[in-house]
């Protein structure tokens, strides 16, 4: 179930060890030319099923958090941006999992071969206007020496020249050279960017691995006899849902954690899947996250603000946060709507609303400029902040209208943020600089769900992580579900700790491990049994 990090990986090894794979993918199949041409073509880019949107960017509330994903055969990897950081030793020695294994050097051949299949460049090859702010604001918050190019998964090539496949000796499809458009969260529409469907997913359909998109799983149930009875509908159907029903003796949860943990959570209560752990929802991760960023009334036109990859350079404010710059490209500013005054955190939310008032009034031309989603793209630059703090929410379900649904409370560890001073910090220094550099009335910026308390993170994990046991966790260091050996989570979902980077590589890494452990079709299991 999904397509993305976790469940590409898992189809094509499976394949390649003798096993039939069906992979069922909510969202849609995207050709280059079907992605959106900016964000503003909403049918394209964004997933609402239910309203005939279906695209790449999925959006999902909590109480105390707002989620971005993806959606589409190929899952985060559609509109993810690019970027494969591998995580720090603070990862790998978080207490929830590191007496099960010697996480650091077991992991690093399966970094190795994640790297190799997803084509990483280890530093951006390229320096602009961004990449200097970026180091230059790293210089004034005294940590310059942290800064550094991104490592990104473009084929760079020659800029819109097509070439034979560059990563499988000729087993992969043809690329087309990055032109450094700054669009590849809305989709690369040129073909450089280094999808899971030009490398795991392509490679297993090749080996026959069945891929069926527009199917959303709505139970997965035990059977007596063992194996599981896997229940599909059509997306967005109100109508004509075409339900249906296979058997599997095997099934692979990798839907993404907002996906996965719903599943779980629903088969849990409905007893579908009766043996799931009480901790399925605990440690649930948000990366410790924010996103901030500075933005400008104008700019001058040789300050290209939207030219280049999404992702190119970061730096670390202290040592347990991450700074990375973010860019959309020209005309796609439909995710400005969600920018707003940078409100201070520590304020109740009667004096954030007050200072959001304050600021509006005192400058309301202004900041009608600076709000404005008019050439947004290109004034300014978003800062995605990442913490390995150790923090944590608590999901569960509640009935609400009548309907099961998600919720959120604080769990384990710190609470989670609501805000990030380092964010804060950094974004003024980032303003600073583009001020500098002749950005007109440039501001800090914060978002509106911060102002309310509710952080955004497109680095949604855990939930079903890796434990000792099921009274710890939901998936042993195999990621088999503790009371059913034969279903498996191998998403973020299983991720156990905060990483404070990118995760993308690093479910890929813990993917590939997973299914190396796996027995090829018909012969014996060396794993332990549960």
């Amino acid at each position: 179930m999904g397509s993305g990090f976790g469940g590409s990986v898992a189809a094509l090894r499976l394949a390649e060890k003798g096993y039939r794979v069906r992979v069922f993918e909510a969202g849609r199949r995207f050709e280059d030319d079907d992605f959106a041409k900016t964000s503003w073509d909403v049918r394209r880019y964004l997933w609402a099923p239910a309203f005939g949107c279906f695209g790449v960017q999925r959006i999902h509330r909590l109480p105390h958090v707002m989620i971005l994903a993806g959606a589409g055969v190929g899952g985060g990897s559609l509109n993810y941006a690019n970027t494969l950081y591998q995580p720090g030793q603070t990862f790998f020695a978080d207490r929830q999992w590191s007496a099960l294994a010697d996480w650091e050097p077991e992991l690093a051949p399966h970094y190795a071969t994640a790297k190799r299949m997803l084509g990483v460049v280890e530093q951006y090859p390229h320096t602009g206007p961004v990449e200097r702010i970026m180091q230059g604001a790293a210089e004034d918050l005294g940590v310059g020496g942290t800064f550094r190019l991104a490592p990104v998964g473009v084929w760079f090539g020659r800029p819109g020249e097509r070439a034979a496949d560059p990563f499988f000796s000729g087993q992969g499809p043809e690329r087309t050279g990055c032109t450094l458009c700054g669009n590849c969260m809305v989709g690369c529409r040129v073909g450089a960017k280094n999808t899971l469907a030009k490398n795991y997913l392509y490679l297993a359909e090749r080996r026959g691995v069945v891929i069926e998109p527009l199917r959303t799983v709505v139970e997965v149930r035990a059977l007596p006899g063992g194996g599981f009875a896997v229940t599909t509908e059509r997306s967005g159907a109100w109508l004509r849902k075409q339900r249906r029903t296979v058997r599997a003796a095997q099934v692979v949860l990798a839907a993404g954690t907002w996906g996965t943990q719903q599943l779980l959570h629903r088969m849990k209560r409905s007893g579908a899947l009766p043996g799931i752990s009480d901790a399925v929802g605990r440690l649930t991760r948000t990366n410790s996250e924010a996103l901030d960023g500075a933005v400008a009334t104008a700019v001058p036109s040789s300050l290209q603000l939207a030219r280049g990859i999404a992702i190119t350079t970061s730096f670390h404010v202290d040592d347990r946060t991450h700074v990375e710059n973010v860019r959309y490209g020209p005309g796609s500013n439909l995710m400005g709507g969600l920018a707003s005054v940078l409100v201070p955190g520590d304020l109740s939310p009667m004096r954030r609303a007050a200072h959001l008032v304050g600021a509006l009034l005192r400058a309301p031309v202004r900041q009608l400029r600076l709000g404005s989603l008019r050439r947004w793209s290109e004034r300014g630059i978003i800062a995605l902040v990442m913490q390995t703090a150790d923090n944590s929410l608590t999901l569960s379900l509640r009935t609400r209208f009548g309907r099961l649904r998600m919720t959120s409370a604080q769990g384990h560890g710190e609470p989670n943020p609501s805000h990030l001073p380092q964010a804060h910090r950094a974004a003024a220094a980032i303003a600073a600089r583009i001020q500098e550099a002749g950005g007109v009335a440039t501001e800090a910026r914060g978002s509106w769900p911060e102002v309310f308390g509710i952080p955004l993170t497109a680095h949604f994990l855990g939930g079903a992580v890796i434990s000792a046991s099921a009274e710890t966790g939901v998936v042993d260091r195999f990621h088999r579900v503790w009371g059913h050996p034969d279903l498996h989570v191998v998403d973020g979902a299983a991720v156990p700790a905060n990483p404070g980077v990118n995760p993308s590589l690093t479910i890929t890494a813990l993917a590939e491990r997973a299914l190396s452990l796996w027995p090829r079709a018909g012969k014996p299991d060396a794993r332990p049994p549960q």
